[in-house]
Protein backbone atom coordinates (compact mmCIF):
# COMPACT_ATOMS: atom_id res chain seq x y z
CA UNK A 1 0.00 0.00 0.00
CA UNK A 2 1.43 3.34 -1.07
CA UNK A 3 0.10 6.68 0.14
CA UNK A 4 0.27 10.35 -0.80
CA UNK A 5 -0.93 13.28 1.31
CA UNK A 6 -1.74 16.38 -0.74
CA UNK A 7 -3.07 19.90 -0.07
CA UNK A 8 -1.55 20.06 3.39
CA UNK A 9 -1.62 21.42 5.99
CA UNK A 10 -5.00 23.15 5.72
CA UNK A 11 -7.12 20.90 3.50
CA UNK A 12 -5.22 17.63 3.41
CA UNK A 13 -6.38 14.68 1.32
CA UNK A 14 -5.08 11.11 1.53
CA UNK A 15 -4.65 9.03 -1.61
CA UNK A 16 -4.03 5.30 -1.12
CA UNK A 17 -2.77 3.18 -4.02
CA UNK A 18 -3.76 -0.46 -3.58
CA UNK A 19 -2.54 -3.54 -5.42
CA UNK A 20 -4.73 -6.58 -5.96
CA UNK A 21 -5.56 -8.18 -2.61
CA UNK A 22 -4.70 -5.15 -0.47
CA UNK A 23 -7.27 -3.83 1.99
CA UNK A 24 -7.71 -0.69 4.08
CA UNK A 25 -10.33 0.24 6.68
CA UNK A 26 -11.58 3.83 6.84
CA UNK A 27 -13.94 5.92 8.91
CA UNK A 28 -17.43 6.01 7.38
CA UNK A 29 -17.96 9.14 5.32
CA UNK A 30 -14.24 9.76 4.74
CA UNK A 31 -14.18 8.70 1.07
CA UNK A 32 -13.80 11.45 -1.51
CA UNK A 33 -13.45 9.24 -4.58
CA UNK A 34 -12.20 5.84 -5.71
CA UNK A 35 -11.07 4.32 -8.99
CA UNK A 36 -10.12 0.90 -10.32
CA UNK A 37 -11.44 -2.52 -9.41
CA UNK A 38 -12.26 -1.97 -5.75
CA UNK A 39 -14.94 -3.44 -3.48
CA UNK A 40 -16.45 -1.51 -0.56
CA UNK A 41 -17.95 -3.28 2.44
CA UNK A 42 -19.61 -1.45 5.33
CA UNK A 43 -19.85 -3.20 8.68
CA UNK A 44 -19.61 -2.78 12.43
CA UNK A 45 -15.95 -3.58 13.04
CA UNK A 46 -15.06 -5.62 16.10
CA UNK A 47 -18.63 -6.65 16.83
CA UNK A 48 -21.66 -4.85 18.24
CA UNK A 49 -20.28 -3.89 21.66
CA UNK A 50 -16.98 -2.52 20.37
CA UNK A 51 -18.76 -0.58 17.63
CA UNK A 52 -21.22 0.90 20.12
CA UNK A 53 -18.45 2.00 22.49
CA UNK A 54 -16.45 3.48 19.62
CA UNK A 55 -19.52 5.39 18.44
CA UNK A 56 -21.03 6.50 21.77
CA UNK A 57 -17.82 7.17 23.70
CA UNK A 58 -15.19 7.65 21.04
CA UNK A 59 -17.13 9.96 18.77
CA UNK A 60 -16.47 7.77 15.72
CA UNK A 61 -18.99 6.25 13.35
CA UNK A 62 -20.70 3.02 14.33
CA UNK A 63 -19.68 1.54 10.97
CA UNK A 64 -16.39 1.42 9.11
CA UNK A 65 -15.81 1.00 5.39
CA UNK A 66 -13.42 -1.68 4.16
CA UNK A 67 -11.90 -1.12 0.73
CA UNK A 68 -10.52 -4.25 -0.99
CA UNK A 69 -8.72 -3.99 -4.31
CA UNK A 70 -9.17 -6.73 -6.92
CA UNK A 71 -6.72 -5.01 -9.20
CA UNK A 72 -4.63 -1.81 -9.20
CA UNK A 73 -6.89 0.76 -7.53
CA UNK A 74 -6.87 4.00 -5.60
CA UNK A 75 -9.07 5.62 -2.97
CA UNK A 76 -9.06 9.23 -1.81
CA UNK A 77 -9.99 10.02 1.80
CA UNK A 78 -10.43 13.30 3.69
CA UNK A 79 -11.46 14.27 7.23
CA UNK A 80 -14.61 16.22 8.04
CA UNK A 81 -12.71 19.26 9.38
CA UNK A 82 -10.14 21.40 7.60
CA UNK A 83 -6.68 20.33 8.66
CA UNK A 84 -3.75 17.99 8.13
CA UNK A 85 -3.29 14.22 7.81
CA UNK A 86 -0.37 12.31 9.33
CA UNK A 87 0.95 8.82 8.62
CA UNK A 88 2.09 6.47 11.41
CA UNK A 89 3.65 3.04 10.95
CA UNK A 90 2.80 0.81 13.91
CA UNK A 91 5.01 -2.19 14.62
CA UNK A 92 3.30 -3.94 17.52
CA UNK A 93 3.06 -0.81 19.67
CA UNK A 94 -0.04 1.09 20.81
CA UNK A 95 -1.11 4.60 19.87
CA UNK A 96 -3.87 6.52 21.65
CA UNK A 97 -5.85 8.81 19.35
CA UNK A 98 -8.32 11.56 20.23
CA UNK A 99 -11.85 10.82 19.04
CA UNK A 100 -12.57 12.15 15.52
CA UNK A 101 -8.86 12.06 14.59
CA UNK A 102 -8.88 8.52 13.17
CA UNK A 103 -9.29 8.36 9.40
CA UNK A 104 -7.91 5.01 8.15
CA UNK A 105 -5.68 2.05 8.99
CA UNK A 106 -4.44 -1.31 7.80
CA UNK A 107 -6.93 -4.10 8.69
CA UNK A 108 -4.35 -5.71 11.02
CA UNK A 109 -4.65 -2.70 13.35
CA UNK A 110 -7.32 -3.06 16.04
CA UNK A 111 -9.34 0.06 16.87
CA UNK A 112 -10.83 0.09 20.36
CA UNK A 113 -12.10 2.71 22.83
CA UNK A 114 -10.41 3.94 26.01
CA UNK A 115 -12.04 6.40 28.42
CA UNK A 116 -9.53 9.09 29.32
CA UNK A 117 -11.42 11.50 31.58
CA UNK A 118 -14.84 12.98 32.26
CA UNK A 119 -16.30 15.98 30.52
CA UNK A 120 -16.22 19.38 32.13
CA UNK A 121 -19.72 20.49 33.19
CA UNK A 122 -19.04 24.02 31.97
CA UNK A 123 -16.44 23.59 29.21
CA UNK A 124 -17.95 20.47 27.62
CA UNK A 125 -14.49 19.08 26.91
CA UNK A 126 -13.48 15.54 27.67
CA UNK A 127 -10.94 12.99 26.56
CA UNK A 128 -12.31 9.97 24.76
CA UNK A 129 -9.56 8.00 23.11
CA UNK A 130 -9.30 5.39 20.42
CA UNK A 131 -6.69 2.71 21.07
CA UNK A 132 -4.83 1.64 17.94
CA UNK A 133 -2.72 -1.49 18.32
CA UNK A 134 -1.10 -3.95 15.92
CA UNK A 135 1.16 -3.60 12.90
CA UNK A 136 0.70 -1.59 9.73
CA UNK A 137 0.09 1.95 8.51
CA UNK A 138 -2.42 4.23 10.23
CA UNK A 139 -3.56 7.69 9.20
CA UNK A 140 -4.73 10.41 11.58
CA UNK A 141 -6.35 13.76 10.87
CA UNK A 142 -6.35 17.06 12.71
CA UNK A 143 -8.29 20.30 12.91
CA UNK A 144 -5.61 22.76 11.82
CA UNK A 145 -1.94 21.86 11.56
CA UNK A 146 -0.16 19.15 13.57
CA UNK A 147 2.69 19.80 16.02
CA UNK A 148 4.96 17.11 17.47
CA UNK A 149 6.15 17.30 21.09
CA UNK A 150 8.76 15.12 22.79
CA UNK A 151 8.02 14.35 26.44
CA UNK A 152 11.07 13.59 28.56
CA UNK A 153 11.29 12.26 32.14
CA UNK A 154 10.95 15.10 34.64
CA UNK A 155 9.52 17.51 32.06
CA UNK A 156 5.71 17.16 31.90
CA UNK A 157 3.69 18.54 29.00
CA UNK A 158 0.26 20.10 29.59
CA UNK A 159 -2.20 20.25 26.68
CA UNK A 160 -5.80 21.40 26.45
CA UNK A 161 -7.86 18.26 25.81
CA UNK A 162 -9.39 19.78 22.66
CA UNK A 163 -5.95 20.11 21.05
CA UNK A 164 -4.77 16.51 21.45
CA UNK A 165 -4.39 14.40 18.30
CA UNK A 166 -2.48 11.33 19.53
CA UNK A 167 0.24 10.09 21.86
CA UNK A 168 2.37 6.99 22.35
CA UNK A 169 1.58 4.45 25.04
CA UNK A 170 5.00 5.08 26.60
CA UNK A 171 3.58 8.37 27.88
CA UNK A 172 1.40 8.44 31.01
CA UNK A 173 -1.44 10.96 31.19
CA UNK A 174 -3.89 12.43 33.67
CA UNK A 175 -6.85 14.73 33.06
CA UNK A 176 -7.43 17.60 35.45
CA UNK A 177 -8.95 21.07 35.71
CA UNK A 178 -6.85 23.94 34.46
CA UNK A 179 -6.80 25.55 37.91
CA UNK A 180 -9.19 26.48 40.69
CA UNK A 181 -12.92 27.04 40.39
CA UNK A 182 -12.52 30.55 38.98
CA UNK A 183 -10.12 29.40 36.28
CA UNK A 184 -12.35 26.47 35.38
CA UNK A 185 -15.41 28.70 35.06
CA UNK A 186 -13.95 31.76 33.33
CA UNK A 187 -10.64 30.88 31.64
CA UNK A 188 -12.31 29.10 28.72
CA UNK A 189 -9.86 26.22 29.07
CA UNK A 190 -12.02 23.55 30.71
CA UNK A 191 -9.87 20.45 31.16
CA UNK A 192 -6.21 19.85 30.40
CA UNK A 193 -4.18 16.69 30.03
CA UNK A 194 -0.77 16.37 31.67
CA UNK A 195 1.67 13.98 29.99
CA UNK A 196 4.67 12.48 31.77
CA UNK A 197 7.23 9.84 30.91
CA UNK A 198 9.18 9.35 27.70
CA UNK A 199 7.48 9.54 24.32
CA UNK A 200 5.77 11.67 21.69
CA UNK A 201 2.56 13.69 21.77
CA UNK A 202 0.92 15.20 18.68
CA UNK A 203 -1.32 18.25 18.99
CA UNK A 204 -3.52 20.26 16.62
CA UNK A 205 -3.46 24.03 16.30
CA UNK A 206 -7.26 24.35 16.45
CA UNK A 207 -9.89 22.91 18.80
CA UNK A 208 -13.32 21.73 17.57
CA UNK A 209 -14.79 22.49 21.00
CA UNK A 210 -13.48 26.05 20.91
CA UNK A 211 -14.87 26.51 17.41
CA UNK A 212 -18.31 25.27 18.47
CA UNK A 213 -18.24 27.51 21.55
CA UNK A 214 -17.60 30.48 19.22
CA UNK A 215 -20.11 29.40 16.54
CA UNK A 216 -23.19 28.28 18.47
CA UNK A 217 -24.01 31.67 20.12
CA UNK A 218 -23.91 33.26 16.64
CA UNK A 219 -26.43 30.87 15.09
CA UNK A 220 -29.92 32.35 14.54
CA UNK A 221 -32.52 31.05 16.97
CA UNK A 222 -36.03 29.96 15.96
CA UNK A 223 -38.88 31.38 18.00
CA UNK A 224 -41.39 28.98 19.49
CA UNK A 225 -44.19 30.63 17.47
CA UNK A 226 -42.56 29.48 14.23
Amino acid sequence: MEHEISHRPSYAQLTLSLDAGETVRAEAGAMVSQSGDIEIQTRAEGGLLKSLSRSMLGGESFFMNTFTAHGPSSVQLAPALAGDIQHHDLDGETLFVQSTSFIAAHPDIAVDTKFGGGKSFFGGEGLFLLKLSGSGPAFLSSYGAIDEHTVEPGTPLTVDTGHIVAFEDTVAFSVRKVGGLKSTLFSGEGLVCEFTGDGTVWTQTRSPDAFLAWLIPKLPSTSSSQ
